[in-house]
């Protein structure tokens, strides 16, 4: 109140006396200039009846609200140390930024990470490393099912959609893919011309929206799928259950984000926020989910097709494993999303609080494939954040075949984690509809970063495998990493997750006991 009383006393008297100088004093008259609008300001701050801090601090409580305005920017550049920032710290921001640049990405004078804190991770090296000599592994999708399998670098752009990323935030992309050759991911908002514009190998995802491939009522359309899938740069077809940003909870893009061009190209009205719905209409079961498999592979002409999911209770992924043992219908490949959330919004509750946790997520559904004698048969993919080649690595020892990145490939185009992507006031011009900020992204210079980003780090997988003394891929294994649990207690990967036998969930008797209600109450023919 004294603050308030003080501006009460200052709005009255300091007009008079300024008005008392200016007679004496003409000059004082441009004191008025900066007076005046305070005093207006701090009447209507009194006046007003929203705002507390307005009202009983006058003015003066307006630098709150300036402050916490700036509060990110603040944390960011001047506060939090290179590894303490959320959700990604700057050591890894600065890592992708150095590697998308071409510059030197080396650091001198050791580790400035806790090498002693519970969680520290490391690849065992060996005695006798190998030679680097494959930088560009790939892994072949599709190979026993499908007349155009697709051969897929370890590392792709993981799914953004046309809407949420500006055109040509998704120009650079496609066409650094193209550079590297690797894919990207279309996100569920359709496939636009702005994918299709460099030739970059696209993985079209279709999600419970069917946008590009939807009726009038939302429902799914199999003419406008097929004309779509046939394309050439069309290499693989990923169903969206769920993501791990907000499982449970249809994509959301706000009216404000939805432009005629964006309506045309997802076949939705203007006006409204495009919703999609929670889950499919196309299928209702699992039994019902492998057979859209089957004819979205034969729609695409033999194309890979698969699903992505967040998991969530275990018992519904046993049911498309059951599934998948009473037809003998398999998926290409299964794309499992962290419910640690991605570069999609979502409400804080469904970010923070729902959803398996990359690594649990990605365990069990390698374990689940390995005790169905099935992991041969299909691919995984690890939907995550993927900076760096051992983050790439890591997924790879828990049972990834590939893995998808999204904030990566944004940070490699210059994203700068300003945290405004559902706001369409992104300072970069990545993520959003505005054409004066999505002008200022030059689409030839961010393709060659998201190029360089992704060579560099296919280069530095290769290397650790070397370090390792391992010649591919297929022979790295969960006991090559270790993990700090605590103090001096260290245990691999091997030890901290178990395996199972393969074919364990065939019989009663070897089921693990853990999995066994679960197991037990899972039906293919209802989730």
């Amino acid at each position: 109140m004294l603050m308030r009383q003080y501006f009460q006393f200052f709005a009255m008297g300091a007009p008079l006396l300024i008005l008392g100088l200016a007679l004496l004093f003409p000059p004082a008259l441009w004191l008025m200039v900066i007076v005046l609008p305070v005093i207006v300001i701090g009447i209507i701050d009194m006046m007003q009846k929203k705002h507390t801090i307005r009202r009983l601090y006058p003015f003066f409580g307006r630098f709150r609200y300036l402050l916490e305005s700036v509060r990110p920017e603040i944390q960011q550049y001047f506060v939090e140390s290179d590894t303490s920032g959320s959700p990604i710290p700057r050591e890894f921001r600065s890592l992708v930024y150095q590697r998308a640049k071409g510059d030197r990405d080396t650091r001198p004078f050791g580790t400035i990470f806790d090498v002693n804190r519970p969680g520290y991770e490391w690849i065992n090296h060996s005695l006798v490393p190998k030679h680097a000599h494959d930088t560009n592994p790939r892994v072949l999708f599709g190979r026993d099912r499908c007349a155009q399998p697709y051969n897929a670098s370890p590392l792709n752009i993981s799914a953004m959609s046309f809407g949420s990323l500006s055109g040509n935030a998704i120009r650079a992309l496609n066409k650094g893919a193209s550079i590297g050759g690797f894919s990207h991911n279309t996100g569920e908002g359709s496939l636009s011309p702005y994918h299709l514009e460099a030739g970059g190998d696209i993985v079209w995802q279709i999600g419970t929206g069917y946008f590009g491939c939807r009726t009038e009522e939302g429902h799914f359309n199999p003419e406008l799928f097929q004309q779509s899938a046939s394309l050439e740069a069309v290499k693989m077809i990923e169903i969206k259950l769920s993501q791990g940003a907000k499982p449970g909870h249809g994509g959301i893009l706000p009216a404000a984000k939805l432009t005629e061009e964006i309506a045309r190209i997802r076949h939705v009205p203007m006006g409204k926020d495009v919703v999609s719905p929670p889950s499919h209409s196309a299928f209702s079961t699992p039994l019902e989910l492998l057979e859209f498999v089957e004819q979205l592979r034969e729609l695409s002409g033999g194309k890979p097709v698969g699903f992505k999911l967040c998991i969530g209770r275990r018992d519904e992924f046993f049911a498309i494993a059951k599934a998948m043992l009473q037809t003998g219908k398999m998926p290409d490949f299964i794309t499992v999303d962290g419910g640690e959330g991605g570069t999609g919004a979502a409400p804080t509750e469904m970010t923070n609080s729902v959803g398996t946790p990359l690594r649990d997520a990605l365990i069990f559904v390698n374990q689940t494939l390995i005790g169905l004698g099935l992991r041969d048969k299909t691919r995984i993919i690890a939907s995550g954040k993927i900076l760096s080649a051992f983050h790439l690595l890591r997924v790879i020892a828990l049972g990834a075949d590939t893995a998808n990145s999204a904030r990566g490939m944004m940070m490699a185009l210059g994203c700068i984690q300003a945290r405004s992507c559902n706001t369409d006031h992104c300072p970069t011009g990545i993520a959003t509809q505005n054409p004066a900020r999505a002008e200022g992204l030059v689409v030839s210079d961010k393709a060659t970063r998201v190029a360089n980003f992704h060579r560099a780090t296919i280069e530095n997988l290769a290397e650790l495998l070397a370090a390792a003394g391992l010649d591919s891929l297929d022979q790295l294994e969960p006991k090559h990493i270790n993990h700090r649990v605590q103090g001096t207690n260290i245990k691999t990967y091997a030890q901290l997750y178990p395996g199972v036998e393969p074919g364990c969930l065939l019989a009663a008797d070897t089921i693990p006991d853990d999995w066994k209600d679960d197991w037990n109450s899972a039906q293919a023919e209802r989730w």
